[in-house]
């Protein structure tokens, strides 16, 4: 007997199922052709159902070899989950931690993993990443705020098929010298110091930031080119840019055949640092970077005009870049990661 207070009412007895459940009806045709001696394959059949379906009911509904359909409909219907109360549908710390680190633009990732960090020994404090996106997006739950969607970094839904690079007449009048001949310590992040770098580009191409990338720490560091990008203009930002660096953090400078690179031979003399170029149409040869961009529209979207934006306000964008953990460096900052290069010289 079941006790009253777990008892499942009419309503759930009788609700409008999914067609995978079996409903009452095809519970007592179960019953019936196995009283007459019918076999799982046939009752199957009989019903439109697998012969594993009947028989995983038959296994789990039966007491005593005894298969009764309504006693049967019962308990299935006690065991049915019965939903919760999500996490971040109450007010509390946890969900205003959650909240607040959204607004930064943390991802949910970085969210669940912060909370093991801060706090180790409070249990209350943990809520895993699925659990976040379910708030976000299920309003039917009584998760967080919908404003808070705003906070969540999109990427791209497709990516370029990885093709043979094309023979091309040379770019620049100075040679380059191709990815194919970067060092090994470059490829394998092993050593720090070398860098990925491109353009992200305003509305009309009147306007540009310059974006650079630590391959093993993955920091962040921003040019300002409100007037235009040519490749002198460029240069002239790369070059104050690169020499902010101590000596040991200036191994190298990777980058595509994009124009604006035409004074590469000019700015490794400034600098001392080499430029290697991606082949074309390759830009997972600068994935650190590529990843860094999609990040950066958060903050400076596709079809605006850059210009509006100050050196100041660049520096501010690439502070909460370097401040967020991530996932590569075991939840670290690549603040922190930097920090720990700069202090062990």
């Amino acid at each position: 007997m079941v006790p009253t207070s777990l008892a499942p009412s009419l309503a759930a007895l009788e609700a409008q199922l999914h067609p995978r459940f079996l409903t009452v009806a095809e519970r007592e045709q179960i019953a019936d052709l196995r009283r007459r001696g019918q076999s799982l394959r046939a009752i199957g059949r009989a019903l439109g159902r697998p012969a594993s379906t009947i028989k995983r009911e038959l296994d789990a509904r039966s007491t005593q070899g005894d298969y009764r359909p309504h006693r049967a409909q019962r308990a299935w219907a006690t065991s049915r989950a019965r939903s919760r109360t999500s996490k971040l549908a109450q007010d509390g710390p946890l969900r205003d931690y959650v909240a607040a680190r959204l607004a930064e633009q943390w991802s949910p990732e970085q969210i669940c993993h912060a909370l093991v960090q801060e706090f180790p020994h409070d249990e209350s404090m943990r809520v895993s990443t699925e659990t976040i996106y379910q708030a976000i997006y299920v309003q039917a739950r009584g998760g967080l705020r919908r404003e808070v969607t705003d906070a969540l970094r999109t990427g791209r839904t497709r990516r370029k098929p990885h093709r043979s690079p094309e023979q091309r007449a040379p770019r620049f009048v100075d040679e380059m010298v191709m990815i194919s001949e970067r060092p090994a310590e470059v490829a394998d992040r092993a050593v720090p110091g070398h860098w990925e770098g491109d353009l992200i580009v305003g509305t009309g191409s009147q306007s540009a930031i310059v974006t650079l990338v630590e391959r093993s720490t993955r920091y962040v560091m921003l040019g300002h080119l409100p007037g235009g990008h040519t490749a002198e203009e460029v240069r002239d930002v790369l070059v104050p840019l690169i020499k902010t660096l101590p000596e040991h953090l200036r191994g190298s400078l990777t980058w595509d055949q994009g124009c604006e690179m035409a004074a590469h031979k000019q700015f490794t003399v400034a600098t001392g640092v080499p430029v290697y170029f991606c082949d074309p149409h390759s830009p997972w040869q600068r994935g650190s970077n590529e990843n860094t961009n999609g990040l950066l529209r958060q903050y400076f979207p596709k079809g605006t005009d850059l210009s509006v934006h100050t050196a100041t306000d660049l520096e501010r964008v690439a502070q909460r870049l370097n401040g967020r953990p991530r996932k590569t460096l075991d939840w670290r900052t690549p603040a922190e990661r930097l920090r720990d290069l700069l202090t062990a010289v």
